[in-house]
């Protein structure tokens, strides 16, 4: 490595790095000037600083746009990288901010630090088309989301949900190696594209087999998609409101953007077909029947749920399944439906958390029951709430409901692809229609079943109900005008040659 590629490594890496240094700055602080404050200016000024950096870095990704290759694509810089970037690092104000009004740790500056050191580690993660980077940045990501996970000292749940998310996480972290190992094996090169190069063949390879099947297993980990979504429901359930939510919106971008990488970059020529008829060995069979277990198992398990943070732990299975099929498609419409539909998805996810703690934080739980009456005690929440609801249903005009078109359409038209995808198509409708069956019965306790007879006075704090609703906004004028990022998305994917 010579000392201009340093030099422009360490330049294409300047948002990774203000990211870093601010989490430094946010702990130093904390420690030293805050630690005998009151949580609220403890937390108030964390997330302050914190927020300001993950600006600095926005205003370094727009303001200095740069498009680069190094080292086989150990690091990439395009404009669609760039993209992914400045949604991940907003994604992450919003969770930073929401979390001022917290009271679950006294170990601030550690929380927020961790929170950002995950933010550097996603964006390592969609900057790479090289194995061993991905694999070091999803570790990164992931260490830093099971102690998030477990944050909440006073809560054995929280304990409970990071075990389970730890052991998981290592046991598909083990499938992940074992399948790039394999691909490293094959192709004697850790790059994507290179790999791509030497996997062509009159017929796959026993180990390509292999190889494709533990990359599924790894990545699908990620995602929560069934079979391998058996932590969700815990985590969801356990962890603080702001690290469920963290993990719900944020880490979903960057883990869904790379398994689009993965597969259509790397598995370039060993594709298979999905149609019942006459499956054709290849990686889309694969994702088809994570994609069809997670929409059935997802939607048809949530209907049973209580708690409304399980619920969403199942809707997220199943908008896994729907999101799949955007991988299989792996064209770059197919991508651009992908990427709305996550950040649409992740914006929607992240304001259902932000009331939930608000509900937690007044009547004890997430129960269904205790939403009963919301509407007549905190009316801009159950306006919020509602609209996340209704946009994870996918009801006109909202965000959710033009992700999911968008998604179907741009899968029927991916000749020649479309006979094989018609019915994983056909079945995420069938279960977009069950689905409003479990949202609904949400907003039937928020707006219709009568608050309980001893209903204590609800606090609901200014800056979380403005924040909030801004969340809530955000969905319906993405809903009503898509092409506002849309446009963005689409300009992305067609000049980083996807």
């Amino acid at each position: 490595m010579n000392a201009t590629n340093y030099t422009q490594l360490l330049q294409l890496a300047l948002p990774q790095v203000i990211i870093v240094v601010t989490a430094l700055v946010v702990m130093a602080v904390d420690l030293v000037a805050l630690r005998k404050r009151p949580f609220r200016i403890r937390f108030t000024v964390a997330t302050t600083l914190a927020s300001l950096g993950c600006a600095a870095a926005i205003l370094r990704i727009v303001l200095v746009p740069a498009q680069a290759n190094l080292f086989d694509g150990m690091l990439i810089a395009n404009p669609l990288t760039h993209l992914v970037q400045v949604a991940l690092l907003v994604l992450t104000i919003f969770t930073l901010l929401l979390s001022a009004d917290s009271n679950f740790t006294e170990h601030i500056g550690e929380f927020v630090l961790l929170i950002l050191v995950a933010t550097a580690g996603m964006m390592f993660l969609v900057g790479t088309q090289d194995l061993l980077v991905i694999f070091i940045s999803l570790e990164l990501l992931s260490l830093s989301l099971y102690v998030l996970a477990a944050f909440n000292k006073r809560s054995a749940q929280s304990w409970e949900a990071a075990l389970k998310y730890f052991l998981f996480g290592g046991m598909s972290a083990a499938f992940l190696l074992f399948g790039f190992s394999l691909l490293y094996g094959l192709s004697n090169s850790t790059s994507l594209t290179h790999i791509a190069r030497s996997l062509h063949g009159p017929s796959l390879n026993p180990l390509l087999v292999i190889a494709i099947v533990t990359t599924a297993i790894g990545l699908g980990f990620k995602i929560a998609a069934a079979p391998f979504h058996f932590w969700a429901p815990d985590v969801y359930l356990g962890a603080p409101a702001p690290s469920a939510a963290f993990i719900a919106s944020s880490s979903k971008v960057a883990s869904f953007f790379i398994f689009f990488q993965v597969m259509a970059l790397g598995f370039v020529g060993v594709e298979g077909t999905a149609a019942p008829p006459g499956l054709v060995r290849g990686w889309t069979p694969v994702l088809a029947l994570m994609a069809a277990l997670s929409m059935l198992l997802g939607n048809l398990v949530a209907i049973r749920q209580t708690s409304l943070r399980r619920l969403l732990a199942y809707s997220a299975i199943a908008h896994a399944g729907y999101m799949l099929l955007a991988i299989i498609g792996h064209t770059p419409q197919s991508l651009a439906a992908l990427l709305y539909y996550v950040i649409t998805y992740a914006l929607s996810t992240l304001g259902a958390f932000a009331v939930i703690a608000v509900v937690e934080e007044n009547r004890g739980s997430d129960e269904l029951s205790h939403f009963a009456g919301l509407s007549r005690q905190a009316p801009v929440l159950s306006f919020s709430l509602a609209i996340f609801i209704l946009s994870l249903a996918g009801i006109p005009p909202l965000a959710g409901f033009f992700g999911k078109f968008y998604l179907f359409v741009t899968i029927i038209q991916s000749t020649p692809k479309a006979a094989s995808l018609l019915w994983l198509v056909v079945l995420a409708i069938a279960m977009s229609a069950v689905s409003l069956y479990y949202y609904l019965r949400v907003l039937k306790q928020v707006y219709v079943a009568p608050p309980a007879d001893k209903a204590t006075a609800f606090r609901s704090p200014v800056f979380t109900q403005i924040l909030v609703l801004i969340l809530a906004v955000a969905v319906i004028i993405l809903g009503c005008a898509p092409n506002l990022i849309l446009k963005w998305i689409l300009a992305a994917v067609q000049a980083s040659g996807l």
